[in-house]
């Protein structure tokens, strides 16, 4: 029971923080930290550093100050919905080859909010004068820096932007930044491209109406609310059902106090305001998600009618910029199983068995990989291949195919896929007339842009892989570890296996080798000698065909 009065099982973001540090996956900093000089420098050495994905954690940061010495009542958590794939699915609540199913029901099943008339997240109201103090309103929030060096303000950027369409009533709930500039003031981008986020929609609405729009920037949901704002959910459709989905109950929802919305009842902070819709104001730099800094735009400034919290709140911060970051694994995470279904339920290719969206510099957007099964046809290769490209328009400019072999998160596996087993005559195609452009400015210009399509599968059996088979690899693995010799990361492929062209034969006569009987296996071969009339480096099994046939015949 909250002192919400609505009764839930799903966790709130505190609770969610609490069960990070049950399960060693957080780090609590009491040390003292710069808000806009150390706090985003310290987690970003944690994609950049060479740490390992299941090494990086969450931040808890409680002793904040900003670079004149101002000190902050309000903790900051970075990392806390995604730092890992690990971290994403404790706040999912499941495992995490459980969390595409689980998405796939929720968006399927949405479950209505329960209104609640009173709520934590309004345990405290700010509003009036107290938001036109020069060191009140949003200048009390500790918000960093994300990218110090290039961006210009601090910037909310672990939002779940509220919005309603004025026609239907429905809410959208994005993820949208939104760049500090006043204590009541602050300028929200919300993506204009084609595609782009359905607020931006709402917004034109409100400017063909001549009305202001009235907006909600939520902080700290509940981290199944809060993984609905990233998602990619059809136009119309309310994240906040999809939210109850997820946790399989209805999500606490309670009415905003200065605008006609409803907001998640255990949020940790609520910014409530107007959009404006006749004025735009410059909003960046700022560090984007697609690797670039993202240069000074216009954007929507939107004017604070009131700021409530919950007592003790927390306050989260993304890790975003250079993929990968939080940012990228909450899209990935999510994404990807959206992509799966897409091509083995709705276009029924069912060779493929995953999807993979390159994540490091790239930031999915980029570079898709298509696993498929090596029996798939050629003709369902290239279904895959078209339907990965166009599933997304901003996804999927350079679209792989390869087999089940190939490791989709080591470019130097898919460059071995690609160095042997493409024909560039045969397995390339070039798609034109994609609008998603090749740089950094992709939402503007009118850029014209094209996907490349790769067949990087098998087109017939192969040699295995030169590596020693894997109990012989297990076995020296062992031994570097009884050596005390430095920790291995064991990078795909770590052992031979058979690509298809490999007989009985020379299995048998490996195991020989192996067994230290090397001399039976030269008994066997003399056996075997033939006339030099035939060229030196030609094919056993050409020369041979049939012999093991023959031996076979002959030992009757």
């Amino acid at each position: 029971m909250d002192a919400s009065t609505g009764t839930r099982t799903y966790r709130d973001l505190q609770q969610h923080v609490a069960e990070l540090e049950k399960r060693g996956l957080l780090h609590a900093i009491d040390e003292q930290v710069d808000k806009d000089t150390e706090m985003s420098p310290l987690v970003r050495w944690q994609f950049r550093g060479g740490l390992r994905e299941s090494d990086r954690k969450a931040f808890l940061f409680r002793n904040i100050v900003d670079p004149k010495g101002r000190s902050y009542d309000f903790p900051v958590v970075i990392g806390a919905l995604a730092a890992n794939p690990a971290i994403y699915a404790t706040g999912m609540d499941a495992e995490i080859d459980e969390i595409s199913a689980k998405w796939e029901r929720a968006i399927a099943g949405p479950i209505a909010p329960r209104m609640l008339d009173a709520a934590p997240c309004q345990d405290v109201v700010i509003d009036g004068g107290d938001l036109l103090q020069e060191d009140g309103g949003l200048a009390t929030l500790p918000i960093p820096l994300s990218t110090p060096g290039f961006d210009s303000a601090p910037t909310l950027a672990a939002t779940n932007v509220i919005t309603r369409n004025p026609d239907t009533g429905t809410q959208n709930m994005g993820t949208y930044r939104a760049a500090l500039k006043a204590p009541d003031r602050l300028v929200v981008r919300m993506a204009t491209r084609v595609g782009g986020a359905e607020g931006f929609l709402h917004w034109k609405m409100y400017r063909e109406r001549g009305e202001k729009m009235p907006c909600a920037i939520v902080l700290g949901c509940p981290p199944y609310v809060a993984f609905t704002g990233p998602q990619k959910l059809p136009v119309g459709t309310e994240e906040i059902a999809v939210a109850g989905g997820l946790a399989g109950e209805p999500i606490n929802v309670v009415r905003a106090r200065t605008v006609d919305l409803v907001v998640p009842a255990e949020a940790e902070l609520v910014i409530e305001g107007f959009v404006d819709t006749e004025m735009l104001e410059p909003e960046g730099p700022f560090g984007e998600s697609h690797g670039h800094v993202a240069l000074e735009e216009m954007n929507l400034p939107m004017r604070v009618t009131a700021i409530t919290h919950r007592r003790g709140a927390i306050l989260p911060s993304y890790i975003s910029q250079v993929a990968p970051s939080e940012s990228s694994v909450i899209k990935r995470v999510a994404y990807e199983p959206l992509f799966l279904a897409h091509l083995r339920d709705h276009l029924g290719i069912k060779g493929v068995r995953r999807v993979s969206l390159h994540e490091p510099l790239t930031g999915l957007l980029r570079v898709t990989i298509v696993t498929l099964d090596p029996e798939t046809p050629r003709t369902e290769v290239w279904r895959a291949l078209y339907g990965a490209a166009s599933f997304k328009g901003d996804c999927g400019k350079i679209t792989i195919a390869v087999n089940e072999d190939i490791d989709p998160d080591n470019a130097d596996s898919i460059l071995w896929a690609m160095g042997y087993r493409l024909n560039p005559a045969e397995d390339v195609e070039v798609l034109k007339h994609r609008g998603q452009g090749h740089g950094p400015r992709r939402e503007h210009k009118g850029e014209e842009d094209s996907t490349l399509l790769i067949d990087a599968t098998m087109k017939s059996a192969m040699p295995p892989l030169a590596l020693p088979t894997q109990p012989y690899m297990e076995t020296g693995k062992a031994l570097w570890e009884r050596l005390g010799l430095p920790e291995l990361r064991p990078e795909t492929p770590w052992y031979g296996y058979s690509l298809g062209d490999w007989s009985q034969h020379w299995e048998d006569a490996a195991a020989r080798a192996a067994a230290g009987d090397w001399l039976e296996n030269g008994r066997r071969t003399l056996q075997r000698q033939i006339s030099a009339d035939v060229p030196p480096e030609s094919s056993v099994r050409d020369v041979e065909e049939g012999w093991e046939d023959e031996v076979a015949w002959r030992k009757r």
